[in-house]
């Protein structure tokens, strides 16, 4: 970081950690134990899609590496598109084998960043439950290296659960690295995996 940065206020961004991914299966343990919430089974990745042969390649790449587990039993990885324009990829494993899920989640965004696709990744959610049927995201903010908590109100077009939001934030301080601007907890509405 430059004087001019430092004399016009500016950081530097944090960057991407991809590691603390693995801190999902123990802040998984926390969610439950502290407000309820198990797992889904269900994560995506977002990315923003490119066009060209080494992006369909790679898309290829990261498909025949997590469908290698449809032959033990596991479920199909499903690529999809929101309103946006952006690409989701779902995944899915058994809701109490949350360490295999962040495995995949890891890969698929290890296999893009090393493939020189790592500015086209936005984000990666992990889907929980409540026994209400409340639903609620952890989401890892690629570019920030941080997370934050999702909550859409059910049955609500829209509008999210500020207060759980803030009830996780609290609760899993300590297990994960929180995104400190609440100004960037980005609504994910309709996310595969949520």
């Amino acid at each position: 970081m430059g004087f001019l940065d430092t004399l016009l206020g500016r950081s530097k961004p944090a960057r991407p950690n991809l590691d603390q991914l693995f801190a999902l299966p123990s802040a998984a343990i926390t969610l439950e134990s502290g407000a309820g919430f198990t797992p889904t089974g269900q994560g995506s990745v977002c990315f923003a899609s490119v066009e060209g042969g080494a992006f369909a390649g790679l898309q290829r790449e990261v498909r025949d590496l997590l469908d290698a587990d449809t032959e033990r039993g596991g479920i199909p990885v499903e690529f999809s598109q929101d309103a946006y324009g952006f690409t989701w990829l779902l995944t899915q494993h058994a809701p109490d084998d949350t360490a295999a899920l962040v495995n995949d989640l890891h890969a698929v965004n290890t296999t893009l960043r090393d493939g020189g696709f790592g500015p086209q990744l936005l984000c990666s959610l992990l889907g929980f439950r409540d026994a209400q049927g409340r639903s609620l995201a952890l989401v890892y903010l690629y570019k920030r290296g941080t997370f934050y908590p999702f909550a859409p109100l059910p049955d609500a077009s829209n509008k999210r659960d500020n207060g759980l939001e803030l009830q996780v934030r609290a609760l899993l301080t300590d297990d994960l690295r929180i995104e400190k601007d609440l100004g960037r907890w980005f609504p994910v509405w309709g996310a595969p995996g949520l």
